[in-house]
């Protein structure tokens, strides 16, 4: 079996940035990319938030930079997915799907959290390119443009209030009559004058050209009518799911299913270190896990400093 002091499992912002630091450190960290290597955002265009690239840069090359940077320092990545882990002793056992098997005196954790999508066709296709799950990420591109957010959650109200600074129009579809937000989410939802709600309606279908999202079928699931409807933009709102089914209850989460960490990435076992969205289900952009990615190396080389390692 493979032993190493630092495993990294997953390759998002936050483990390129946990790999940086820990190879810098001469840690020699292994990384298990996974089955998305780059994390989302290899599925997303322009990024123009992240420091550093005023012109903006692709989401793809900005991870390969990130990864070629840990790669120079030392870092070995693997191109594959765990399936199974043992954190009941050190050191850690992880297990591929392949079969392969590593152990570490440490791990991080930085498997993300993925976007919740509806299931319709398209819908994964044109991310990027009119689809979004991110707000934050993609509203500045929807500056006087219509744009519609499905969803009936704190997520939803958050998506349609902040897209409302820069769209023209704001319609916030949600299947029942009723939303399931939390009050004081919901009152500032229905005191925006840019937000108009479709109460009882579904999405039947996402409408394309060559350029992206043109528009949409919508259902109403009292009368059956099926309408279209134009929209720049469509954003999905219903949240986003952790990626920590193959810790099998082994570490403290939080009720949504996201790594409860303290004092910036600790988790309840020591040894084990969480960064990025897999514990983050608030900020979810890519220099906060890059940030958590930096505080998770540092802890774990501390940790490996106070055993004599």
């Amino acid at each position: 079996m493979e032993k190493r002091d630092v495993v990294i499992i997953g390759s998002g912002p936050a483990g390129h940035t946990a790999a940086l630091y820990s190879s810098r450190a001469n840690l020699k960290p292994l990384v298990l990319e996974g089955h998305e290597p780059g994390g989302q955002l290899t599925t997303t265009t322009d990024v123009e938030n992240f420091p550093g690239f005023p012109e903006g840069v692709q989401g793809p090359d900005l991870m390969d930079k990130m990864k070629k940077q840990a790669e120079r320092f030392g870092t070995e990545y693997w191109p594959k997915n765990v399936t199974k882990v043992d954190l009941s002793k050190r050191p850690f056992s992880i297990e591929c799907e392949d079969g392969s098997q590593v152990s570490g005196q440490t791990i991080i954790i930085s498997t993300g959290a993925s976007a919740k999508y509806l299931g319709l066709p398209k819908e994964k296709e044109f991310i990027g390119r009119g689809v979004s799950a991110c707000a934050t990420c993609d509203g500045f591109f929807f500056k006087n443009q219509i744009v519609h957010v499905v969803g009936g959650g704190d997520t939803a109200m958050e998506e349609a209030n902040f897209l409302s600074r820069f769209a023209s129009k704001v319609y916030l579809i949600h299947r029942r009559d009723t939303f399931r937000a939390s009050k004081p989410m919901q009152q500032r939802v229905f005191d925006n004058q840019k937000i108009e709600i479709l109460w009882n309606t579904v999405v039947e279908e996402i409408l394309t050209d060559d350029q992206g999202v043109t528009g949409i079928k919508v259902k109403n699931t009292v009368t059956n009518e099926i309408t279209q409807r134009e929209t720049n933009g469509f954003f999905l709102g219903i949240g986003h799911t952790p990626n920590t089914l193959f810790l099998s209850d082994q570490i403290k989460l939080d009720q949504h299913g996201f790594i409860e960490t303290t004092d910036g990435p600790e988790t309840n076992i020591p040894g084990v270190f969480a960064c990025g969205d897999v514990q983050d289900p608030f900020y979810r952009q890519a220099i906060t896990a890059a940030g958590s990615g930096c505080m998770a190396a540092m802890k774990a080389e501390k940790f490996l400093e106070s055993e004599g390692k």
